[in-house]
């Protein structure tokens, strides 16, 4: 009679864990399909994007008077990895400026930059804060008396800014850059040249 009621009160305690055994590995199932180390429906920042913004520089020239200014329009490309809150990314970008401005004899203009940079941002949701710095590079361009001469240079840049995250594949940010272009010696001038500016810029980007 004891081995009975034993075994009935062993039958019923497998019977009431069962689905709760079951409910755990639905759970576990529904953590899958995520690849980052963040909570279940929190919004994803990770993987590869392609982007597009517009925007609006200003800035100055070393050893000179001249301060272009102009709209600026390019392309993006990055990466980010996602950990819990915390978004780790790499970017690259080009973009084409209008950039120029004339003093006395000499005109200035910035035709093109790029940047290569890293980006630490912080996620709340589908909001996120970050923070960016690398390399710059782009074309000082400079003109007198029907005289032109251009140099390329490398440089650097760092900045900040907030994106927002409108569907899980779409997102829109505005960012601000400040563009260190260094100096090179400009025969038409006799002097060294080089372009500092600041940038502020929106965007989308549509990751994969």
């Amino acid at each position: 009679m004891k081995k009975l009621v034993s075994g009935a009160v062993a039958l019923a305690a497998v019977s009431w864990n069962l689905p709760a055994q079951a409910a755990d590995m639905n759970n576990y199932g529904a953590r899958a399909p995520y690849t980052v180390n963040q909570p279940l429906n929190a919004y994803s920042w990770a993987g590869p994007y392609l982007g597009a913004n517009l925007g609006y520089a200003w800035g100055s020239v070393h050893n000179n008077p001249a301060k272009p200014s102009g709209f600026v329009g390019g392309v993006t490309a990055g990466y980010n990895w996602q950990t819990g809150p915390w978004v780790f990314g790499a970017e690259g970008d080009i973009q084409a400026t209008g950039a120029n401005d004339t003093f006395a004899p000499w005109k200035f203009s910035n035709p093109w930059f790029g940047t290569v940079r890293g980006r630490v941002g912080y996620a709340f949701n589908n909001i996120m804060f970050f923070g960016t710095g690398g390399l710059a590079f782009g074309e000082l361009r400079g003109e007198t008396f029907g005289l032109s001469e251009s140099h390329t240079r490398a440089g650097w840049t760092v900045g900040a800014g907030t994106e927002f995250g409108l569907t899980q594949n779409l997102s829109a940010k505005i960012e601000y850059l400040y563009v260190d272009l260094a100096n090179s010696n400009f025969t038409i001038t006799g002097a060294s040249n080089g372009y500092r500016f600041g940038l502020l810029r929106a965007g989308v980007n549509y990751r994969f």
